[in-house]
């Protein structure tokens, strides 16, 4: 065993062990992705990484489609479910909404990344 394995957190056992990138105890089982391993090159940068609906991590300039739909203040249809969303911009919106992009039809406005999936 290597010394600097950290211990389980449910059980503070002290036999954890390394399987691919996750930590594992043998006595209760727990498996968990050890602190700051789990992002990558940014986090290790101090970048901030969005992900979207199903995991995927976003970037400036991919295009999304919508999973679900959304009322739009000022507008009757709202944005339907399969919306595809063409050259995102990641930005630190207000109330969690961190996607700046222009949609054809709307214009110009702000998603959350929990409502739209990498295409």
């Amino acid at each position: 065993m290597s010394d600097n394995l950290p211990p389980c957190p449910q059980c503070s056992s002290e036999y954890t062990y390394e399987m691919n990138a996750l930590m594992v105890c043998p006595e209760c089982g727990h498996e968990w992705v050890p602190a700051g391993a789990g992002e990558g090159a940014a986090a290790a940068a101090g970048e901030r990484v969005i992900k979207d609906a199903v995991g995927n991590v976003l970037a400036d300039g991919d295009t999304v489609t919508v999973v679900k739909a959304l009322k739009v203040k000022g507008s009757v249809s709202g944005i339907k479910a399969g919306t595809k969303v063409r050259n995102i911009r990641l930005v630190d919106g207000v109330d969690g909404h961190d996607i700046d992009c222009r949609i054809e039809g709307f214009g110009a406005m702000q998603l959350k990344s929990s409502v739209v999936k990498k295409a």
